[in-house]
């Protein structure tokens, strides 16, 4: 058995596609398949079901990723570790964030929680869509991953294998441009109308925004017409679209507080549309390099565990 099986598996029962692991694999579709039926032989058990239309995973193939998955993390983290030794290193935190946090949130939180250790640490940030964000986690190439978090919203990081503390609040705001230079009422308001409904601006569905949207709104009494106009999984992007008039979007009150202030900004709806959500902090739940651990029981004793 090859440990590049277990990320070929993992890639197709994440993206639940062939053409997409392989091009995530960076490596041809037929390649990708002989891969994953010779991991299948090895482990005796059909793990895809292939249909025409779609692949899922088989019983056996859902039990097998948990193993999977775990097994690379174990890995990951051991070679860390392993590196960390051999360069004398210490102190490195390898952190994924996603791209909102990152410029918000991420940096004054860190430089709070910096005074406070007995190390000065080595802080590796990458930044991406949550998607991106947990299959890092997974692979264990990230001791940690802080990112928006909602009950109501799926995620790949199964509370069997990882926990997480909750470390601030943030608030989803539909967002929109004034009626005027002069006036706070917005362009673009909420609910719409079916014969007018709102020009949307959406959050892709690899993105953790996108998730919890989509799940607070599915379960929502509020009924909203939209009209989906412009779809990106960066936050920015769409500060910017709403900036320039293209639309409404619902978006986190840390990256827009200082338009919201201006007025360049103002709110689409009533409170009542506004989505409470939580910033949370991830780590796998086998034990990390000293100074993760530190780093850890540190924001610990002030967040609340998960």
């Amino acid at each position: 058995m090859e440990i590049n099986w277990l990320h070929d598996f993992i890639a197709v029962a994440t993206t639940r596609s062939f053409s997409r692991a392989a091009e995530q694999r960076n490596c041809s579709q037929p390649a990708l398949s002989r891969r994953i039926q010779a991991l299948e032989v090895w482990t005796g058990a059909p793990l895809l079901d292939r249909t025409t239309h779609s692949v899922n995973l088989t019983p056996a193939g859902e039990g097998f990723r948990e193993t999977a998955e775990d097994v690379l993390r174990r890995l990951a983290a051991g070679r860390l570790d392993a590196q960390e030794r051999a360069r004398g290193a210490s102190d490195v935190l390898k952190f994924a964030s996603t791209n909102a946090l990152s410029l918000t949130f991420f940096p004054d939180w860190l430089r709070g929680i910096e005074t406070k250790l007995a190390f000065v640490p080595n802080v590796q940030l990458v930044a991406n869509h949550m998607e991106a964000c947990e299959r890092i986690l997974l692979a264990g190439d990230a001791h940690f991953l802080l990112c928006h978090y909602h009950p109501a919203a799926t995620t790949a990081l199964a509370p069997s294998h990882f926990r997480s503390l909750h470390v601030g609040d943030d608030r989803l705001i539909p967002a929109s441009v004034p009626f005027s230079s002069r006036s706070r009422k917005p362009r673009f308001k909420l609910p719409g109308t079916q014969a007018a409904p709102v020009p949307f601006l959406s959050f892709r569905p690899e993105s953790g925004m996108g998730r919890i949207l989509e799940a607070v709104r599915a379960t929502s009494p509020l009924d909203a017409h939209l009209r989906t106009t412009f779809t990106s999984h960066l936050a920015k992007l769409l500060v910017t679209m709403v900036q320039a008039g293209r639309g409404m979007a619902w978006l986190p009150e840390s990256l827009i507080s200082d338009q919201l202030a201006s007025g360049e900004i103002v709110a689409a709806g009533e409170a009542e549309w506004f989505v409470p959500i939580e910033i949370h902090v991830f780590r796998p739940k086998l034990r990390l390099a000293q100074a993760a651990e530190a780093f850890w029981q540190h924001i610990a004793r002030s967040g609340r565990q998960i």
